[in-house]
């Protein structure tokens, strides 16, 4: 089905203004990174964007999980998440770095406990699938996809994108944590700061993105540095969900004013590279029918009596526009001898100490 995924996307009827959306613009990315103003304040709207100037041009969830059920008011795949949310959050972070590929500021500890609500607090009762698409242990997340595509296969499922909230909301788990493993960012426990592999180009189009679907297969794979869903046990937020932060960027609904140009979406946990990789960033400055190589989603559902929650009226939020439910992504993702993660990871501190003994060598030579 990949060869014509996006052709039958036009056939889709997918609403209004952008009915012709199988023109879409190939996997742009040429906006810059905006710079992090979340060091010390998370409300969730700073961007952690991976553009191509700067990602170069599983056991099963039960009910023993924190907080987790996967009976009563969700389906039997899916985890029922219960959380006082808070919208905007001050924490205290303790190391923080500034000089990497990406511009932003990556906080890499934050003080356990140390974090104040500076609003309102609100309950959020809802379902979340554990994995990415398509929501099975051990399996290869969808890739390449835009956000039509992803909102599209969940409503094909019964299920829609989640809310970038709830998504945040699941992610902190219980305890309300930056990471959903806890307090401290750890690229063992996550597949996340591997070196990218650089995307090739023919006549100026990604290869990814070729109408080939053997030449496009083939570039998927080359670049392919997931790891299967669930694989890395560590990688789970206290509600049960895996590899939120890390492996794949994933699509969900905004429900924030706009501050870049991808409108009603936004793409959640940062993929495999040395990005955030925190439970609240997301990346707003591309837009919904764009589509990348690491780009892929996960579902959402309203919990069965609970309340339907939608963004206040001073949200500022552009509404989602309503989409066919379809299944795009309906086989199987199969790599063919995909890299996986690099086996060296990116470490800024070893930056720092590589320029530190560059300066150091051209100091004495000057001598």
């Amino acid at each position: 089905m990949e060869s014509s995924k996006r052709a039958s996307l036009s056939v889709v009827a997918i609403v209004s203004s952008l009915a012709a959306l199988v023109a879409v613009v190939p996997a742009c990315r040429t906006s810059k990174d905006t710079p992090d103003a979340q060091a010390m304040v998370d409300g969730g709207q700073a961007s952690d964007a991976t553009t191509a100037t700067t990602a170069p041009s599983a056991a099963t969830a039960t009910s023993s999980d924190a907080g987790a059920t996967t009976s009563g008011p969700c389906p039997a795949d899916m985890i029922y998440v219960d959380s006082d949310f808070c919208p905007k959050v001050e924490r205290e972070c303790l190391e923080v770095e500034t000089d990497n590929p990406n511009h932003l500021k990556i906080c890499h500890e934050y003080a356990k406990g140390k974090q104040k609500c500076l609003t309102k607090t609100e309950q959020r009762r809802f379902c979340i699938d554990p994995y990415e698409y398509p929501n099975k242990a051990g399996a290869h997340p969808a890739w390449n996809a835009t956000w039509y595509e992803a909102q599209a296969s969940c409503k094909a499922h019964g299920k829609r994108l989640c809310w970038g909230s709830e998504w945040t909301a699941a992610c902190e788990g219980p305890e309300h944590t930056p990471f959903p493993y806890g307090w401290k960012r750890d690229h063992d426990i996550c597949n996340i700061d591997s070196f990218y592999i650089d995307p090739e180009k023919k006549n100026g189009n990604f290869l990814f993105s070729s109408k080939d679907p053997a030449v496009r297969h083939a570039e998927l794979s080359r670049l392919d540095q997931s790891v299967p869903s669930g694989s890395m046990p560590g990688c789970k937020s206290g509600y049960g969900v895996y590899d939120q932060t890390g492996n794949m960027d994933e699509w969900a609904i905004s429900d924030e004013k706009p501050i870049e140009k991808s409108r009603w979406a936004a793409l959640k946990g940062g993929a495999w590279g040395h990005v955030r990789n925190q439970c609240r960033p997301a990346s707003h400055n591309h837009m919904p029918e764009e589509w990348y190589y690491f780009w892929s989603f996960r579902c959402c559902k309203d919990a069965e009596g609970a309340p339907v929650w939608h963004p206040p009226a001073d949200a500022g939020n552009v509404s989602a526009p309503e989409v066919e439910a379809k299944d795009f992504f309906p086989d199987p993702v199969v790599a063919k001898n995909p890299p996986g993660p690099s086996k060296r990871k990116y470490d800024y501190r070893d930056e720092k100490r590589h320029k530190a003994a560059v300066v150091k060598t051209r100091s004495a030579d000057n001598r």
